[in-house]
């Protein structure tokens, strides 16, 4: 590494500004000296947790070469502590005078060098007085000038909103955000894995749809110019992954984003990240097996244990035997009326009021209903419960219970307060679908689709369908508060430049 005795100037370091002005200084000083650290690399041949292992393995001596940012640099006399962040945790290094040539220690590390900026280094390992296995360096390099400041442990950025839009300082300096993303990225690959081993397919089908189905949602809509026509970003992949029934793909899965254009709050994103997967020859109770075997089997590999405890401290059980109760009971239960279901829609209405509910005149007798559950039954749901038997009106891609024909063969798990999973026996009577469609259309909810109905007509296996919301399930497993949390890049307003 060149020499560089560059004599900065003299700038106040009141502000940030002036502190980007400083580093601006030095690296104005290394690139007048032949040195630009943005030209260079460095070769690392191993991280900071592998070369930790290796101490243990092999003991002092071991030389290794790792890279990383600046986030502790306490500069001493004639030897020096710097800690480095790589993708697998922290590090010491140890500058000595003596271990570097010479004069480097005092014209270039003490002086170029600062916290934020990326650098590599090589040396051998030892454990120092205090017990911290560290890296004795003798060759290291500048790579990358950090040129603005870090800030000093995550209350230097209070605003979540910041939090959010900058993520990438979340990461470098916030260690819980840096194993919630490596969890979330862990959480899908085994998912993978898990459908994987037991014969799905994972399939790919279109983001850009010309008539936006699969669930009752308002779409984003955009104009396809080669084609001339307006289409829609995806709100479900539902309808696609049928048609694979129909071709004779028995079991498939997908994992990817929809997009619905509506509110967001802490449950909901309108870019989010959703499993759908279709099984043949199977139906919802297939599905309560799979998804909790899923579940179980992400306890496992990724979290280490089935107890969950929660931002608030509340503990959730993902463990033993999960509930399952029908939707009607619940209505019953918290209604305190056993002829709930025979009552009219105005003794409904007049009942939810007395519950402190805001229902509205125009709505359909099962919105009502739906009105208790959403509001004074779901949130209250926090251990693991399948919610079995729903009106059918809620969807019109599930079969008729053929002892109740009010309501479908579903369940719906919920856990700590939110739906987690929605799963259906699947309506494959290309008939009753029609008609279930038409009835949804005529309530403007969503528009027919009659590709996927002449589809259904050439014979789609009885099936069992689910669709697992990702982001709420690493809100669920990563004990997150909010789904912007468990989001790397959320939607945000634009700034204003």
């Amino acid at each position: 590494m060149e020499d560089s005795n560059a004599n900065l100037p003299e700038i106040n370091h009141a502000n940030t500004h002036d502190l980007f002005a400083v580093r601006k200084a030095k690296l104005d000083a290394l690139r007048a000296a032949g040195s630009d650290p943005f030209s260079q690399n460095w070769k690392p041949d191993c991280t900071s947790e592998a070369a930790k292992k290796l101490f243990e393995t092999e003991g002092e001596g071991k030389e290794v070469s790792v890279a990383g940012r600046i986030l502790v640099f306490r500069v001493m006399g004639k030897a020096s502590f710097v800690k480095i962040q790589d993708r697998d945790g922290i590090i010491q290094l140890y500058f000595s005078r003596d271990d570097l040539p010479e004069g480097l220690y005092n014209s270039h590390f003490k002086k170029m060098l600062d916290v934020g900026d990326i650098i590599g280094a090589k040396g051998k390992l030892f454990l120092t007085k205090a017990g911290e296995i560290t890296i004795r360096v003798s060759e290291y390099a500048l790579v990358s000038k950090g040129m603005r400041a870090l800030p000093e442990k995550w209350h230097g950025l209070t605003d979540s909103e910041q939090i959010y839009r900058q993520r990438y300082l979340d990461l470098i300096v916030n260690p819980d955000s840096r194993k919630r993303f490596k969890m979330r990225s862990r959480i899908i690959s085994e998912i993978r894995k898990f459908l994987t081993s037991r014969d799905f397919l994972e399939v790919e089908t279109p983001t850009l749809q010309g008539v936006a189905g699969g669930a009752a949602a308002k779409p984003f809509i955009t104009h396809f110019n080669a084609l001339d026509c307006d289409f829609f970003m995806r709100i479900s992949p539902e309808l696609f992954l049928k048609r694979m029934l129909v071709g004779g793909f028995d079991r498939v899965f997908e994992i990817g984003k929809n997009f619905r254009n509506e509110g967001i709050d802490r449950k909901h994103n309108p870019e989010f990240t959703m499993l759908e997967v279709y099984e043949a020859y199977s139906d919802y109770k297939g599905m309560m097996k799979l998804v909790y075997e899923l579940v179980q089997h992400l306890c496992k590999t990724v979290v280490g244990s089935t107890t969950i405890t929660r931002f608030d401290g509340v503990k959730i059980e993902l463990g033993g035997e999960w509930r399952t109760v029908d939707y009607k009971d619940l209505i019953i239960e918290k209604t305190g009326d056993k002829d709930w279901f025979k009552r009219s829609k105005s003794e409904k209405m007049d009942a939810c009021r007395k519950l402190g509910l805001n229902v509205e005149e125009t709505w359909e007798d099962y919105e009502v209903t739906q009105e208790v559950y959403s509001k004074l039954i779901e949130p209250f749901l926090i251990q693991p419960t399948f919610v079995t038997h729903i009106a059918k009106e809620l969807c019109p891609l599930a079969k008729i219970n053929k002892e109740d024909p009010d309501v479908i063969d579903v369940f719906e798990l919920c856990i700590n307060g939110q739906e987690i999973a929605p799963a259906y026996s699947e309506q494959n009577d290309p008939f009753i679908q029609r008609d279930m469609f038409e009835a949804q259309v005529g309530e403007e909810i969503q528009k027919l689709d009659n590709n996927f109905l002449e589809a259904l007509e050439y014979g789609m296996p009885p099936a069992g369908g689910m669709g697992i919301g990702i982001d709420r399930l690493i809100i669920l497993l990563t004990g997150a508060a909010n789904i912007r949390d468990v989001i790397l890049f959320p939607s945000l307003r634009p700034e204003v430049q």
